[in-house]
């Protein structure tokens, strides 16, 4: 990265590091299409025991990735003032931390899973699908959170074309890998949703090997060599990177979990209901994709403005992604609309899940619109490393509002499980507006500071 001057160059600097974020995260939720395209034409129990597997995994998962994350505006605001020394050191703390997580989370699922599962009274096929699935993918869990830290050091310096390059290669591979164990190719026995965790554990380790292979090959990371003379533990600055990492971690976890919450409450109205939310929520996923990417552009090109002490720089940038999220996430939307009963078709050939599932694509829309101006004001804000008030704001639009709001309207309407989108919508909206306030807020303390 470097410093632009006008629109133009920043344009072409912003699609330069968007870009292959934006493939990188496509590639990634295309693992989680196609297992749930796989498993919906296995079986209903197939795809609702991966629905409910991910509702109970990806929560938590997303916050301790998201508490990782943290890295990015540390090390691009270090990049951006001239102090690339202390990077190393940070990236090496970073890896004692990330296998503590790593083990944390480990030891959370498989104490807190068994006595989940029964409160949620599946069928005992879905059950039992849900509980394999989970198994076998928590074998990938350190693995990928060590390469989370390797991911966030590449990203934050703007090459993000490299880790593009490493899940472009990881990608199919974990499709491939799934398809075998799912449908039983090449000599293995048919798993069904349950290989969708044994492939995925495979591929996760594998995304490990090609970080560490990029880090210490290619330039200017090897120069750090951060796998030599590894510290002691510092304490102290563990302290400041969970400082920032921790509220973006829990951030996410009320986003996330909202979803698999609700996802979970889909559990009242049958397999037929839970399969079509989630290939709803699949499709949604995918979408959202746009937004996130320009999220995590913005997280590094402001946090680096920001290092630099350019403001005027970062609210340029914070425009442009303004017109990018809404006009694509807009037109992609309209599009939705004509083709919902085909995308419906594409995810399961059930007759009782493909209208269904129809009728949820149209709140989709809704959805993305609102996402479209969330999330880029949210990686503005972790941009300039402010991310204890955006914690308290996620907590109160989507739990104190947003599931609620959807909890009532499927309660005591007519609505029943659409009540849910409509909560979670609620909540998106309100979250934006509430984040675009303390964006104002923050640049007039920034600017302040600067002229200090």
């Amino acid at each position: 990265m470097k410093q632009t001057f006008g629109y133009k160059a920043k344009a072409r600097q912003f699609f330069v590091v968007l870009l292959p974020i934006f493939i990188t995260q496509l590639s990634l939720m295309a693992t989680g299409f196609f297992n749930t395209v796989m498993a919906g034409h296995i079986s209903q129990q197939d795809l609702a025991g991966v629905a409910v597997g991910v509702n109970l995994f990806m929560p938590f998962f997303g916050s301790f990735l998201g508490i990782i994350s943290g890295l990015t505006p540390t090390i691009s605001q270090l990049y951006g003032a001239d102090k690339a020394y202390k990077i190393g050191f940070i990236v090496k703390q970073g890896f004692y931390w990330a296998l503590a997580l790593g083990a944390g989370f480990v030891a959370l699922g498989w104490l807190t899973v068994p006595y989940i599962l029964p409160f949620l009274h599946l069928e005992p096929r879905v059950e039992y699908i849900t509980s394999h699935y989970l198994m076998f993918l928590s074998i990938g869990i350190m693995p990928i959170f060590v390469s989370s830290v390797l991911r966030n050091f590449i990203d934050a310096h703007g090459y993000t074309r490299l880790t593009m390059c490493v899940t472009m290669c990881t990608v199919p591979t974990n499709i491939m890998l799934n398809y075998i164990f799912m449908y039983g190719l090449c000599g293995m026995p048919a798993y069904g949703g349950i290989g969708a965790g044994i492939g995925s554990a495979i591929t996760l380790t594998l995304n490990l090997l090609l970080n560490i292979i990029v880090v210490t090959t290619l330039k200017p990371f090897k120069d750090y060599h951060v796998f030599r003379h590894l510290p002691g533990i510092d304490l102290v600055e563990w302290k400041k990177q969970l400082g920032v990492g921790i509220p973006i971690g829990a951030t996410m976890f009320c986003e996330q979990s909202i979803f698999g919450a609700v996802g979970l409450f889909m559990t009242a109205y049958g397999t037929v209901i839970v399969a079509a939310h989630q290939a709803a929520m699949n499709f949604t996923t995918i979408v959202y994709m746009i937004p996130l990417a320009v999220s995590m552009t913005l997280t590094i090109l402001v946090g680096f403005e920001a290092g630099a002490k350019r403001l005027t720089d970062a609210q340029q940038y914070i425009r442009l992604s303004r017109y990018l999220t809404f006009f694509s996430v807009g037109g992609i939307a309209l599009l939705l609309t004509q083709f919902r009963e085909e995308i419906a078709a594409f995810y399961t050939t059930s007759s009782e899940v493909q209208p269904i599932l129809a009728g949820f694509l149209v709140y989709a829309v809704f959805m993305q619109f609102a996402d479209s101006i969330n999330a880029p004001l949210q990686g503005a804000l972790r941009g300039f490393k402010d991310v204890h008030v955006t914690f308290m704001l996620a907590v109160l639009s989507f739990w104190i509002i947003g599931l609620p709001v959807g909890w009532g309207l499927a309660r005591f309407t007519e609505l029943g499980p659409y009540g849910y989108w409509l909560g979670l919508i609620a909540g998106v909206i309100i979250g934006a507006i509430c984040l675009e306030i303390r964006l104002r807020q923050v640049q007039k303390k920034f600017r302040f500071t600067v002229k200090q």
